[in-house]
């Protein structure tokens, strides 16, 4: 009979890599717990943990890998997330609540609205003058036909004790000012005006020189613009709708439009 020889068992050489994925595991659990103990948001830290012990008891670390990069959502569900790439570690800017900036700075302009109505009354009743808050800022209305002559661009010298209370008004704020012309949709074309848009534009210019000669008001504050019969506010198919377009708004800009366009009007810079 022949005896089977017994062959020593094969030694594994790779018994190391056990020891080091486990150490391995240890020091990401270690950098995971440091990087939620920094974290001051405990909604934030609480899940990153529980994340870290479940991806340790599936054998798995990918999720927390996810959990880190991806960020977390809140209780409240809008999410607390770190960015993702180069600088990961910072944290995404809040939408800023625009419509609770625009109405601060309308309330800003709510003591002005409130004199003009009163120092305005008449012209108001006479429908002379429309004073309104808007979103963009205090819009005082100015009727053509109270103020301008039919076709014509110089002011009417019975409306400058308005003009003067309007003047207070400015005065007394730092706002810009932004006057708009506006006419009706009938072409004119007479010896000093060519178009609506020119007229509607000289009227602009003529309340301007106004304000600034009569009331040093500084020139850098106030914006001209000539808007012909491109916006109109009433119909153009009856005379009193007419006589509403024809008009000149003086615009005290508030804030939040001030910033919007000087952020509009920054040259855009070309990539290299």
């Amino acid at each position: 009979m022949v005896r089977k020889r017994i062959l020593p068992a094969h030694e594994s050489h790779e018994r190391w890599l056990i020891s080091y994925a486990d150490f391995i595991t240890l020091l990401f659990a270690l950098f995971v717990v440091m990087f939620a103990s920094s974290q001051s948001d405990k909604t934030k830290a609480k899940q990153v943990s529980e994340s870290v012990k479940e991806a340790l008891n599936k054998g798995g670390i990918r999720s927390v890998v996810h959990e880190i990069l991806g960020g977390a959502v809140d209780d409240t569900g809008k999410g607390n997330g770190q960015m993702k790439g180069p600088g990961g570690s910072q944290k995404l800017a809040a939408p800023k609540d625009e419509s609770s900036s625009v109405k601060a700075s309308v309330n800003e302009l709510m003591p002005s609205m409130q004199y003009l109505n009163q120092a305005l009354s008449q012209e108001i009743k006479d429908g002379k003058v429309e004073v309104r808050l808007e979103s963009r800022g205090l819009v005082v209305s100015l009727r053509q036909s109270a103020f301008f002559p039919s076709g014509g661009d110089e002011l009417a010298p019975a409306t400058f004790g308005s003009l003067a209370k309007i003047a207070k008004t400015l005065r007394g704020l730092q706002n810009p000012i932004r006057l708009e012309g506006h006419t009706d949709s009938i072409p004119i074309h007479n010896d000093h005006f060519r178009s609506n848009w020119e007229l509607s534009a000289a009227r602009s210019i003529a309340m301007l020189e106004y304000f600034c000669t009569h009331y040093s008001l500084p020139r850098n504050r106030f914006a001209i613009a000539g808007y012909a019969d491109t916006s109109p506010v009433d119909s153009n198919e009856t005379p009193e709708g007419r006589g509403h377009n024809r008009r000149v708004d003086l615009v005290i800009l508030n804030q939040p439009v001030i910033v919007g366009e000087a952020s509009a009007d920054k040259p855009k810079v070309p990539i290299q």
